[in-house]
């Protein structure tokens, strides 16, 4: 028996987490293959965690105290998981992500054609674009297109991790508490001879949120603009952001974005809204 941890974390997002669920327990598995799921609850007052055990008793629920964010979260669905049981693949999905009913086999199926590889899922929109996956190094969205696509980064919405690479590259860095820390993984994963690739097809649906952080919208105020960039919500918090450019791309790198977001807080009027 493979077994699969899925990796989820979740706050306050009740009604998306159990339709996550609902997709994921519907989706076909290849023989032999058998899925435990990890969801950490960081400390959401709508009564996820309640919903879940009621509704699917075998998950496995481990709490947070609302300071985890994703990756945190996500870290520590990880790390429970190791203790838990031994596994040959490790799953990140995001609570948001409605899985279509063959995700599961053609992410397995794929990484049996590309193994000790990472596989990553795309996401589409209603309208039937792409709205997260795997990335070229000019940072655009790879649309699947029948077949596997290497990438250089990717959105930590659907990733299969083989235990190979867990072994290798270890577990998601928690130094980041929200974002960032899925480019991260790719790209330490690259530097040990790791490749990722997006899965053929579309594995589910996603809505892409379409409005910028709040500290880049010149309608925000001031002072406000600068505690949302600061907010582990912000998506560049340029003390996180500055540890994942200097390890990446240099120093030189790191320091002229971390000039470059604060000018964007202090004048977002400069940038293309």
């Amino acid at each position: 028996m493979k077994k699969i941890a899925v990796l989820i974390t979740s706050h306050n997002r009740r009604e998306k987490t159990i339709a996550c669920l609902h997709a994921l327990f519907n989706c076909s598995i290849p023989t032999e293959h058998q899925i435990n799921i990890f969801l950490v609850d960081d400390g959401s007052t709508d009564g996820t965690a309640e919903k879940v055990m009621s509704t699917f008793p075998s998950v496995r629920i481990i709490k947070g105290n609302g300071d985890l964010y994703w990756n945190r979260g996500m870290h520590l669905a990880w790390s429970t998981a190791l203790k838990a049981d031994t596994y040959e693949y490790f799953l990140w999905l995001n609570d948001d992500v409605t899985l279509f009913n063959t995700a599961l086999e053609q992410l397995i199926i794929t990484s049996n054609a590309l193994p000790d590889s990472i596989i990553c899922g795309s996401m589409c929109s209603s309208n039937n674009k792409v709205t997260y996956g795997g990335l070229q190094k000019n940072s655009r969205l790879l649309t699947p297109n029948g077949y596997p696509q290497q990438c250089n980064e990717f959105n930590g919405n659907c990733v299969l991790i083989p235990i190979y690479v867990y072994k290798l590259v270890g577990t998601i860095d928690p130094i980041f508490p929200h974002a960032i820390g899925d480019f991260d993984y790719a790209l330490r994963a690259k530097k040990k001879g790791v490749e990722s690739y997006i899965a053929p097809e579309f594995i589910g649906f996603c809505e892409k949120n379409q409005s910028l952080p709040k500290w880049c919208l010149p309608q925000t105020p001031f002072i406000t603009r600068f505690k949302h960039l600061y907010s582990p919500l912000g998506y560049a918090h340029p003390y996180y952001q500055f540890i994942f450019e200097n390890r990446h791309y240099g120093v030189l790198n790191a320091l002229k974005h971390f000039l470059s977001i604060h000018l964007r807080a202090f004048r977002p009027q400069l940038w293309k809204q």
